[in-house]
């Protein structure tokens, strides 16, 4: 007993640096004492071995009573059985006790083998149940090594499970030296003859976005949701987010007070530029947003090929591309779309329009659910969609009549509608005013058809005049010459 209790402190030493149970570690012992015994006994036994929570180690192997033996390791002559007890008989069990002393050097190191293994396949199970579900979740840890650009991170809550950094999953801005602290996101859980390896990476975009997640509550909360999100790592990257709440301003959550929180994102990134833009399901208006920081003056879409035609103006156009074309391909990935960007010079050298270039004074409004419109309230909306009506230019061809026709609308709610067409719509007063005049033309012969003018009549044939041989100058009137005389000497009022 004294000289197995200082072995099962030293396996349960082991263990608590493992993290096992007591019940794992007498399980590992039985295993490895198992191991001992095939080494002993020449193959597999059966054995009955007792851990007890003092230390003490029990083991019995039982060997069937056979005429004759075939498996030396499990059965045992009945010659040999009666020489211990002379009751025995064939297909009775023989207990043999085994001193755990008894075991040679071989046994002893085929034990500790066979725990090591044990204890390294828990840990690999281990880091596969606790990672598996965690792809794509921030991690921290420490970095160990620098290996061929590769980092090698010691994980904060898991120091067994291997992690690295490939060189293509980091940063171009970014050093790390041995020891200083690093957070990163896990991208891939790979499996290799040494067991699961932690994939980790800081240049993915969803280390943006969990950056995001632990600085902005309402990201956390699911108040703001991150609908799209681009990156190039190390220069720029572009979000597009959302609200489910509408008092909620997606774009000022994720900025913060005074830039803060954007401000703690960009510090981890090293200095990366971030764009965050507001999400529309519309791909022109949305095509408009993810080009910022640029003004975009007309976008065209085609629905069939998926492309985005944006037109800027010539001081836009170096915004609107970016460094090496980032802007615009990063804007293009974001919304999934491809965009043509044409300058105002180039667009109209095409045949373009140019009155898409008019400025501040130029309105364009693009269809949108009337579920986004402010102001109608959720019966009407029910109405107007059972009605087949559910975006805003299905309700621009419809007058007060037309609304009062829809089952369910009243007056009050006609009323309400068309208060929130003529608030949406813009009047050119241009086309007002042409249009008044042209109306003010078109009544004015009726006006003056009550009065009868006679026809003039037609003028008889006159024969030529004779021209004048000579003719003097008549002479000018006496204030054209004060005038001609006024101007000779200089003098006058500006």
């Amino acid at each position: 007993m004294s000289d197995q209790i200082p072995i099962v402190e030293a396996f349960r030493m082991m263990a608590a640096n493992k993290s096992l149970t007591e019940l794992e570690l007498h399980d590992l012992i039985r295993e490895g004492i198992h191991a001992a015994l095939a080494r002993r006994f020449g193959g597999p036994v059966d054995a009955e071995i007792d851990v007890t929570d003092g230390g003490d180690i029990s083991i019995v192997v039982l060997k069937e009573v056979v005429e004759e033996v075939e498996d030396p390791a499990r059965e045992v002559t009945l010659e040999q059985a009666r020489w211990d007890d002379p009751d025995f008989q064939v297909g009775d069990l023989m207990e043999i006790p085994v001193d755990f002393r008894d075991f040679g050097r071989s046994a002893v190191m085929a034990a500790k083998q066979r725990i090591i293994q044990r204890i390294r396949e828990g840990e690999r199970d281990r880091i596969r149940m606790e990672f598996n579900d965690r792809v794509g979740d921030l991690v921290s840890g420490e970095v160990q090594a620098s290996e061929r650009g590769k980092l090698v991170v010691m994980l904060n809550r898991s120091r067994e499970a291997e992690a690295i950094i490939p060189w293509r999953e980091q940063n171009p801005r970014e050093r790390f030296r041995q020891g200083e602290p690093i957070r990163a996101v896990l991208k891939l859980l790979e499996e290799t003859p040494r067991g699961p390896r932690l994939i980790l990476s800081r240049a993915d975009p969803q280390f943006v976005a969990s950056l995001f997640a632990l600085e902005v509550p309402e990201i956390y909360q699911d108040i703001v949701d991150i609908k799209e999100i681009v990156r190039e790592a190390g220069g720029r990257t572009k979000v597009a987010v959302a609200s489910r709440d509408e008092s909620v301003d997606p774009v000022g959550a994720c900025v913060g007070l005074k830039g803060s929180r954007v401000q703690a994102v960009v510090s981890e990134l090293s200095g990366e530029r971030i764009d965050i833009v507001p999400w529309h399901p519309d791909p022109e208006i949305f095509a408009r947003r993810a080009l910022a920081p640029a003004r975009v003056a007309k976008v065209i879409s085609d629905q069939e090929r998926h492309v985005i035609t944006a037109i800027v103006d010539e001081d836009q156009l170096s915004l609107a591309i970016g460094r090496n074309g980032q802007n615009v391909r990063l804007a293009s990935q974001l919304i999934g779309w491809q965009i043509d960007l044409y300058s105002s010079r180039d667009w109209m050298e095409r045949g373009g329009e140019a009155s898409l270039f008019g400025g501040d004074d130029e309105y364009e409004m693009s269809d949108f659910p009337l579920s986004e419109l402010e102001g109608i309230a959720p019966a009407t909306l029910a109405a107007l969609e059972a009605a087949g009506i559910g975006s805003f230019y299905g309700l621009l061809d419809m007058d007060r009549s037309d609304f009062l026709q829809v089952p369910g609308i009243g007056p009050d709610e006609a009323d309400t509608l068309e208060a929130l067409i003529d608030e949406l719509t813009v009047v050119d007063e241009a086309q007002t005013e042409g249009a008044a005049a042209a109306k003010a033309a078109a009544e004015a012969p009726s006006d003056a058809a009550a009065v009868d003018v006679p026809p003039e009549p037609e003028p008889a044939d006159v024969p030529p005049e004779p021209e004048p041989v000579e003719a003097a100058p008549e002479p000018e009137p006496a204030e054209a010459a004060d005038a001609l005389s006024t101007a000779a000497s200089g003098e006058g009022t500006a």
